[in-house]
């Protein structure tokens, strides 16, 4: 195979850390390689010095062969005045594009068919488009363009199962031509085992290849630890010795030769430095009665749309659910429905009174308002002091065990990287010893290192699991079985599994759910006079008035934003020319989706007293 990449003992450092090493590697014609590691180890880094964004302060990065490099970047890099067809097809006649099997299949993958239903037409604006369905045209834009090298940071991010399946199928046939490569960073186990012929693992400066995908990778490097054991445990012994003559008094140590004292100086300085490894607690789980909870011919509706239609589920104790589906059939609707933090539309709710409920949402807002504490402060805010086994340990040890060392322990949970805070919410929730644990794709910002641990805390826990997740190996891993919501309210089990889960969405594309376009969307509306509210406190009629005013106040607010909105919409046609002006505006509409994103929650507050 052609070699298009080489790196020849490559070094770079970003302030004090040692990200590159002097590595030395390279990117072969057919080569399909994922990136895994650390968060924060250096692996963007690395993709960004191979594909040429990035020099190295020594060494040598050459590229033979590669007539084009593609990077799908973690950062959102779309021009927001152009339409979708712009930014995803450019200046490609249709008779090209609609004639190619490879772009249709792109087409029709990551953007819902020719026509980019899922992303509201190919005439639609990239501005207004929500953060992953930017993100899929970034993708298709990349695969349609079909670079001699392909660079992809966390491809999956935003992908539901479904599309994971379909990326990575698609990777397989049409990236292992013997002139084109891709590298990909992905903490997904699953399609890395499905794409990858190598892996490379980025550890303190270096970069480690493994032949082969997840499964592979994960052998291998039992093997090397292994072998490293056996090592380590020659030098341990030699230690001993060492270690034994030297502790002798002076004449002994005077009678024997110099070069005894340097050996063991030697040996002790090659003992190697502890890893900064994580690991997740098995914390006390609060014992859990016969009833869990129960959803009696529950429904919910959002707006006119009806996502959960007459569920009835049963909770079992001890139960290990996961809950797959494409993205907008409702998953996060069901556990916030088990969770009780949404009005049903009709049916009931009933909960277990042994029951301690942990809901880990997607968005890591429950750490917002300790932003400006500090790491140690956060987790001494649940608790200071844990029993774990037969020991108690204060919140700096564990902080300590979390891989929050030293001085990270003082650092600010807005400073915290993704994973660090994704880490740090895990941690509180589990310090509270729930019995019930919900958990709304846990792995998003999580390594493969702090995957693995969360998956070992999961294996000892004794409570109901509730996981809904694109990660189809933590799915298999975690939970005993599959449940779906394909689009039709229902929630249907699966005893084949995520496999028998793709072959009914491959035999029925017409339940693909149609998702209503980000700007077009109306606040949550549950129904008046249902028993959504079954179970809560009696309201005041005072309570209800104010409910009612807030609600009329939050509508006629969201009127008076869809108007700026459509004005900004024409400012932005009539600008398309003035990228600085057309910038400016989108700021705007940015700025107009978070405030009806609080306003449309203020709503749902508002709607629940009220019933």
């Amino acid at each position: 195979m052609a070699n298009l990449i080489s790196v020849e003992r490559a070094s770079l450092a970003l302030g004090t850390a040692q990200v590159l090493d002097e590595v030395s590697l390279g990117v072969l014609g057919g080569d399909r390689i994922g990136v895994v590691g650390r968060n924060g180890g250096g692996k963007t880094t690395l993709l960004r010095v191979l594909a040429g964004q990035r020099s190295v302060d020594s060494g040598r990065v050459t590229r033979a062969g590669v007539s084009s490099v593609g990077v799908l970047a973690q950062e959102d890099v779309l021009d927001p005045a152009h339409t979708v067809r712009e930014e995803v097809l450019g200046d490609l006649p249709e008779h090209v594009w609609a004639g190619d099997p490879r772009i249709r299949d792109v087409l029709t993958g990551l953007l819902g068919g020719i026509g980019a239903e899922a992303v509201g037409g190919f005439d639609a604006l990239v501005g207004p488009l929500s953060g992953g369905e930017r993100r899929r045209l970034a993708l298709a834009r990349l695969l349609v363009q079909d670079p001699t090298v392909l660079f992809l940071d966390e491809p999956t991010n935003h992908l539901d199962v479904e599309g994971v399946a379909w990326l990575a199928e698609h990777l397989v046939r049409h990236r292992a031509r013997p002139d084109n490569a891709v590298v990909a960073i992905t903490h997904d186990r699953w399609f890395l085992d499905a794409i990858a012929t190598a892996t490379w693992e980025v550890v303190d400066g270096s970069v480690n290849a493994f032949e082969g995908g997840y499964a592979a990778y994960v052998l291998a490097k039992a093997e090397r630890e292994r072998m490293a054991a056996v090592t380590a445990e020659r030098r341990d012994n030699l230690l001993r010795k060492e270690l034994a003559w030297l502790r002798r008094g002076p004449p002994a140590r005077t009678s024997k030769p110099k070069f005894r004292i340097d050996a063991a100086n030697t040996l002790i300085a090659d003992e190697p430095p502890p890893r900064d490894d994580v690991e997740l607690m098995r914390f006390a789980t609060t014992r859990l009665g016969k009833d869990v909870v129960d959803l009696l011919d529950a429904s919910v509706t959002l707006g006119d749309r009806v996502l959960l239609d007459r569920i009835t589920w049963h909770l079992a104790p001890g139960e290990r659910v996961g809950i797959v589906g494409v993205n907008g059939a409702g998953k996060s609707t069901l556990l916030r429905a088990i969770a009780g933090t949404i009005a049903l539309s009709s049916g009931k709710r009933k909960q277990g009174v042994t029951v301690r409920l942990a809901y880990l949402t997607q968005e890591v807002r429950e750490l917002e308002r300790y932003a400006d504490w500090r790491v140690i402060e956060a987790i001494e805010d649940v608790r200071k002091y844990i029993r774990l086994g037969k020991k108690e340990i204060s919140a700096s040890q564990l902080a300590q065990r979390l891989g929050f060392t030293g001085g990270r322990q003082q650092t600010r949970v807005s400073d915290l990287s993704g994973g660090e805070r994704r880490r740090l919410q895990l941690t509180r929730l589990l310090m509270d010893e729930p019995n019930v644990l919900l958990l709304d794709e846990p792995t998003n910002d999580l390594d493969i290192e702090t995957l693995t641990s969360l998956e070992d805390v999961l294996d000892g826990w004794a409570g109901t699991l509730l996981v809904v997740s694109h990660d189809r190996y933590l799915l298999e891993r975690a939970c005993d079985k599959q449940v779906a919501l394909m689009g039709d309210g229902k929630v249907r089990e699966l005893p084949g599994g995520v496999e028998q889960y793709l072959e009914l969405r491959h035999a029925q594309p017409a339940a693909r759910p149609q998702v209503s376009h980000p700007f077009g969307a109306k606040p949550a509306v549950a129904a008046a006079g249902t028993d959504g509210a079954a179970g809560a406190p009696l309201r005041t009629p005072a309570e209800l008035r104010e409910a009612r005013k807030d609600m009329a106040r939050v509508e006629k607010q969201l009127a008076r934003l869809a108007q700026r909105e459509e004005r900004i919409h024409a400012e932005m046609a009539a600008s398309a020319t003035d990228h600085a002006k057309v910038l400016t505006l989108n700021g705007q509409l940015r700025e107009i989706v978070d405030e009806r994103e609080g306003l449309e929650l203020e709503w749902l507050e508002a709607a629940e007293i009220v019933g």
